[in-house]
């Protein structure tokens, strides 16, 4: 038997009137949270037998339990693993930068391209500009603690922002274009979909070609103009999208 096995503490009551499977999946569960951290491997389900006495069958309705609750996962080849927490994903008219400092995690980006660009007809009807009006374009993959979490690609009207492509890239868009050139957003629309990882994004995530993702594309504005259109692929596997909803009329009564 494998010493991961042997670490895990508890024993099954054959008396109770509780599922044995239930019994071990609650011992797994205490183990996980106590002692696991995200990503680390769980022991075999033979193991797991070996060490409660269990038939294999019991210990596979356990870890199939947890892996419905997503607690655990299991990756074909390689084996369970514990998995890691979904960010619920707020959409805020905010910075990436703010958000992830509000989640106690370290922010970063890497830059994949800055440059001045003429519209295309989609991103001239998109910002409801004219075709090959000059455009800032601005691409990073945006990381959280060390690990990949998006792709963003922002799309602002050159002449909202003179100067810009003349100094660093931002590292908190937002916050530059309401410092440096009044921009505040003031409010956008956003859509939401779920689509498969290219495989340039793949590469750039680190998951597989064909992951699945969430698309957002939103439409941001000062007053009545648009100054911001983006499209942003969030990794599914890290984030779970969350959506205050209150009826048409109703007094809100929980402050988000």
């Amino acid at each position: 038997m494998a010493a991961g096995a042997t670490a895990i503490t508890g024993t099954i009551d054959r008396t109770s009137g509780t599922a044995i499977y239930v019994q071990l999946r609650e011992i797994l569960r205490a183990h996980i949270t106590g002692y696991c951290k995200p990503g680390s491997a769980l022991p075999s389900e033979r193991d797991l037998a070996e060490r409660f006495g269990l038939a294999r069958m019991t210990v596979r309705q356990a870890i199939d339990a947890l892996v419905g609750e997503e607690v655990i996962e299991r990756v074909v080849g390689l084996g369970t693993f514990v998995r890691r927490p979904k960010m619920d994903l707020q959409v805020k008219l905010t910075s990436y930068s703010e958000e992830m400092q509000r989640r106690g995690m370290v922010p970063a980006a890497k830059v994949l391209s800055f440059e001045q660009i003429a519209a295309s007809a989609f991103l001239a009807r998109e910002l409801q500009l004219e075709e090959g009006t000059p455009l800032v374009r601005f691409r990073r993959l945006l990381l959280a603690d060390g690990e990949p979490m998006s792709v963003d690609e922002n799309f602002i009207p050159a002449h909202r922002v003179p100067g810009l492509l003349d100094g660093e890239p931002p590292t908190s868009l937002y916050n530059v274009l309401n410092e440096q050139f009044g921009l505040v957003m003031e409010w956008g629309e956003d859509m939401i979909e779920a689509t498969a990882a290219s495989p340039s994004t793949a590469r750039l995530l680190n998951v597989e070609v064909g992951a699945p993702l969430l698309k957002i594309q939103r439409h941001a504005f000062v007053a009545r103009a648009m100054v911001d259109y983006s499209v942003s692929y969030y990794r599914a596997d890290r984030y779970k999208l969350w959506v205050p909803l209150q009826r048409p009329g109703a007094r809100r009564t929980r402050n988000h």
